[in-house]
């Protein structure tokens, strides 16, 4: 059986964290990495979430990842292959649905690169978004406590909404 999805209430720690990786992961990168971006829930303030700290990285060309595989598994990240998403990378740090750290490496100013930045500013901007969010993952944490792939999946099309309309302001 699966871990269980716990979702905690927001933590000032959640921005310390991903400062600290972020770090750790420029003296990896160099200027490699255009940018690093803390995204997902935890880089929203005040925002529930899984304690998982969710990081973005941005590259010219995804081909460019490959030769961080190694210096990204002495920090302690998992390259885990997706075959469902090629145009990202990910990495996982921590145990198998349980990491404590999540890399999501793009193309830096790709469609997908954009997409998770118009989500983070979507909710820090429209405060009942985000509790509407908030109680969604909630509701779906309590009906799939554990089933993961449920839960992402039970988010999708609200994150999609979101997305659109944040579009739609630009």
């Amino acid at each position: 059986m699966e871990q269980r999805i716990i979702i905690e209430n927001a933590k000032d720690s959640w921005l310390m964290q991903y400062e600290e990786e972020k770090k750790q992961l420029h003296k990896i990168f160099g200027k490699t990495a255009l940018a690093i971006e803390h995204i997902g829930s935890t880089s929203v303030p005040g925002l529930a979430a899984k304690p998982v700290i969710d990081l973005m990285a941005g590259v010219k060309h995804l081909g460019e990842v490959d030769r961080f595989i190694e210096p990204l598994q002495k920090l302690g990240y998992e390259h885990v292959i997706h075959e469902a998403f090629p145009t990202r990378r990910f990495f996982r740090k921590g145990q198998w649905r349980a990491g404590t750290h999540h890399l999501h490496m793009y193309v830096f100013q790709s469609e997908e690169w954009k997409n998770q930045l118009r989500f983070r500013h979507y909710l820090r901007e429209h405060q009942q978004t985000c509790k509407d969010y908030e109680s969604l993952k909630k509701d779906l944490a309590r009906r799939f406590p554990h089933d993961r792939t449920s839960y992402t999946k039970g988010k999708e099309p609200f994150i999609t909404a979101v997305i659109k309309k944040a579009k739609q302001q630009e």
